[in-house]
């Protein structure tokens, strides 16, 4: 069927899109959705079968993990769109088999120079969330090429323009929209109608895209070709650069809508300005395991750690009845939490205890709340990594702050056993709703992720906004070695589930004898230092709940939690690509070669 190009209206001929009810010449069918693929030669999971598929033929023309995974998340900026894409940022974590050495780059989004406290108040009180999301003031300084590019350079074999390609033949031809694409865009349909560049991507006819439809983003498509030409430079600096500040500052909300969008700070010399951080990867052993993970500004290497060095510190995991095993997994993470929400910040402007959160003698100072006969209460008191005392704690219990539940994570692992675990954002389903006018991509609201206000009064906040400071994020990209060889990588979206869903993730693998597969499929629950605990139905029916309930435990029920992908490499070299079986639509794994 011939594609049709619909009209659009005069305020939305900014924007180049064309919807259809079948293929176009020269788009392939999507590749089917399989949750595990076992094989040789590399695995990519991620949560579309388009990126999936898009890393594994970068790993098939020879491309090492590092170029199959920028590959595979600019395939998720046109197919995923409202979880990921240049206009947000994430954390890359990258082990390289030649040196056995574990790296990561902090490409989080940052707050303008002249960013202060005060960035989301009016009048001196805070803006409900919702206006402040859906407002250029919500708008980081995007992280994401910056990164691609940074990895590439370090530790790629491709170029941007050659990973950038399977993305831009995506964005030409077009992908098939499914269930959870169009019900992700009716639930943000009342703020993308009042964006005209928005409604003409998102919004055909005024209405959802139909499952079955084809949507092409060919603006999108054109960004990532002056990408490929001009380097990422092209984002941060020139036309570009300046059509994503004037896009935040002057929001293009359509004036009939009524609707405030207010003004953003960044400005040119914010976006010029932009680098991304490499660091240190959080470390801690766990069993016969080391795990690597990512250090501040993202507090999800410092929460999962020190939760699985709590619970090594009160016993074998292992050992535990099925009602004593999530009783101690959910106190280790509410504890956890309550450290994270007092200490964790952008440790470029605040002082963060990294080392001490993950010490062990602060573990044990936490495990030692721990009650095989009952839960603890929460709001939960931090205690203090600098000064440790056996359970004791600093007296001021800190609330658990919003944060939004979507993002993307992808797993990717080569032939040389190279592997990447790559979590990526915009921060809400569709960031700001805001989509740059002609270049085909939505911009994050990634600084509603700091406190609006401190969380406890008279307790320094060390997530409050700041100059050029980047927001604390639970994005927790993890790589796993055993004997300094590459085991497993894993990660997830879901805001601050994120943390303990790929804490639960690994605690099924590396204690509970779950395959990667089924830790990852496993019915999950979320304790944040809060009074009732999220939990998905299928955790809910579990025999467990009415012994957990005598605990003291209390439950929330939620429809789900997280994304998980994962991959592992079995002992004869053969890689395991693993990712969700049903949430959010399933995910998508392949190999190489599979074994057959």
């Amino acid at each position: 069927m011939r594609a049709l190009t619909r009209l659009a209206p005069p305020l939305l001929l900014t924007t180049a899109l064309v919807w259809s009810t079948a293929l176009p010449a020269g788009a392939a069918a999507p590749p089917p959705k399989v949750p595990e693929a076992v094989g040789w030669g590399g695995a990519v999971a991620t949560v579309d079968a388009d990126a999936t598929a898009a890393g594994i033929e970068v790993l098939r023309n020879g491309g090492n993990a590092v170029d199959a995974a920028v590959a595979a998340a600019a395939a998720l900026g046109v197919t995923e769109p409202y979880s990921s894409g240049i206009g947000g940022g994430g954390y890359f974590v990258y082990y390289d088999h030649a040196t056995g050495r574990v790296h990561t780059i902090d490409g989080r989004e940052t707050a303008g120079r002249t960013a202060d406290t005060g960035l989301f108040l009016e009048d001196g009180k805070p803006l409900p969330f919702a206006d402040a999301v859906t407002s250029g003031l919500s708008v980081g300084v995007p992280g994401t090429p910056a990164t691609w590019d940074a990895a590439l350079r370090q530790w790629g074999t491709r170029s941007l323009a050659r990973a950038l390609e399977p993305a831009e033949r995506i964005a030409d031809n077009g992908f098939v929209v499914d269930e959870t694409f169009r019900g992700q865009t009716a639930d943000n349909q009342a703020r993308f109608k009042d964006f005209p560049a928005t409604a003409a991507l998102y919004l055909p006819g005024g209405k959802p895209p139909e499952v079955g439809s084809v949507l092409r983003n060919p603006d999108l498509a054109a960004t990532y070709r002056l990408l490929a030409k001009d380097g990422v430079k092209a984002f941060y600096q020139g036309k570009l650069a300046e059509d994503v500040v004037n896009t935040l500052q002057h929001p293009p909300v359509d004036p009939a809508s009524g609707r405030n969008a207010r003004p953003g700070k960044v400005d040119v010399a914010d976006l010029a300005a932009y680098r991304v951080r490499d660091q240190a990867p959080t470390h801690v052993a766990h069993g016969a395991y080391d795990v690597y993970s990512m250090a501040p500004s993202s507090s999800g290497g410092t929460t999962v750690g020190e939760a699985l060095n709590i619970l090594e510190d009160g016993g074998d995991v292992s050992a535990y009845s099925g009602t004593q095993y999530y009783h101690h997994f959910l106190e280790a993470s509410r504890i956890a939490f309550a450290d994270r929400n007092r200490w964790v910040g952008d440790p470029a402007s605040v002082d963060v205890p990294t080392r001490q959160l993950l010490s062990e003698r602060y573990a044990a100072s936490r495990a030692c709340l721990i009650s095989p006969d009952h839960a603890l209460t929460s709001p939960l008191a931090p205690g203090d990594p600098r000064h440790p005392a056996d359970c004791a704690d600093t007296g001021q219990a800190v609330a658990e702050p919003y944060e939004g539940p979507n993002t993307t994570h992808l797993t990717v692992a080569d032939r040389w056993g190279n592997v990447v675990s790559y979590t990526l954002t915009i921060e809400q389903t569709g960031g700001s709703g805001i989509t740059v006018p002609g270049r085909g991509f939505l911009l994050n609201n990634e600084l509603t992720d700091f406190d609006f206000t401190p969380l406890a009064p008279g307790v320094p906040d060390p997530n409050l906004p700041g100059p050029g400071k980047r927001p604390r994020s639970s994005m927790s990209p993890t790589v796993v070695l055993r004997d300094g060889e590459p085991f497993l990588a894993t990660g997830s979206p879901g805001g601050a589930t994120i943390i303990t869903t790929t804490l639960q993730v690994l605690l099924g693998r590396l204690d509970r004898g779950l395959s990667l597969e089924q830790a990852i499929a496993a019915p999950r629950a979320s304790q944040r230092n809060t009074a009732a605990t999220q939990a998905e139905p299928a955790f809910l029916a579990l025999p467990e709940r009415a012994g957990l309930e005598a605990l003291g435990h209390a439950f929330a029920g939620v429809a789900e939690i997280g994304a998980a992908t994962g991959v592992e490499r079995l002992p004869d070299g053969r890689w395991v690509a693993a990712a969700e079986p049903v949430r959010r639509g399933g995910g998508s794994a392949a190999v190489v070669r599979p074994a057959r």
